[in-house]
């Protein structure tokens, strides 16, 4: 049981689309070397007869159920919201923060989180690799291309602002340009800032977030499972081991 859910964490760090989100597999690996260490305790326990290690052990399990299913619960609720906005004539969707939950969205508003968390991104070169791969490409072929979500939200400029089209990270302010969005006038040509202070960078880490998490959610639900059958057959080693007590 441990090792599964720590095979779920080393899963989910292989997913990630940057070292951003690598936060998420550790937790998992975590939970999975608690999970064996209990159940070690159990089975020392049921074999030799050690009474107070089994009932240390069925406190444990009930406990670490109980969190895990109010875990997966409060998992699906901030997940519930959010999904990219698709543009007629692009392949790609662009990310609105305000789509998010709330609870989300604090934890990227925050200054000091995202001051990281761009630093991050932007040692990530995520961008760079956008334009390693399309720096020829032409605009209505740049239209086309199927963007991830950060590279979306982060390396281009919003769809409202209509700016015009050098390169994938490279646009011009046009005297149409509109400056309803903020993030028009967060953008910048410069390599390092892009739209990384853009509340659609923030949408689309979000965005990878609420992808990553849902894997999480499936993932404790099967341990969930798991977890349950154990303590059942653990109740009923308890009981039998009571019975040969007496």
């Amino acid at each position: 049981m441990g090792h599964s859910s720590g095979r779920g964490g080393i899963w989910l760090s292989k997913q990630d689309n940057t070292e951003c989100e690598r936060f998420l597999d550790k937790p998992v690996i975590i939970l999975g070397v608690f999970i064996l260490l209990v159940s070690l305790a159990g089975i020392v326990g049921s074999c030799c007869k050690v009474s107070w290690l089994l009932w240390v052990y069925l406190l444990v399990m009930f406990l670490l159920i109980l969190l895990l299913l109010c875990f997966t619960i409060f998992t699906f609720v901030v997940t519930n919201k959010g999904a990219g906005e698709a543009v007629s004539d692009r392949g790609y969707k662009e990310y609105r923060l305000g789509d998010y939950s709330n609870w989300l969205q604090k934890r990227v508003k925050s200054d000091k989180n995202w001051n990281k968390i761009r630093s991050c991104l932007q040692d990530s070169k995520i961008c760079q690799r956008l334009l390693d791969d399309s720096s020829s490409t032409k605009v209505q072929d740049f239209y086309k291309e199927h963007l991830s979500a950060l590279q979306s939200g982060c390396c281009k400029p919003s769809n409202d602002c209509n700016f015009q089209y050098i390169s994938p990270t490279n646009w011009t302010r046009m005297p149409s340009s509109s400056q309803a969005n903020p993030d028009c006038s967060a953008w910048s040509n410069d390599p390092n800032t892009l739209c990384y202070n853009c509340s659609s960078c923030k949408a689309g880490l979000l965005d990878n977030i609420k992808r990553d998490w849902k894997r999480v959610a499936v993932i404790n639900i099967i341990i969930l499972v798991f977890l349950i059958i154990v303590y059942s057959v653990g109740c009923c080693a308890f009981r039998n081991n009571r019975d040969g007590w007496k």
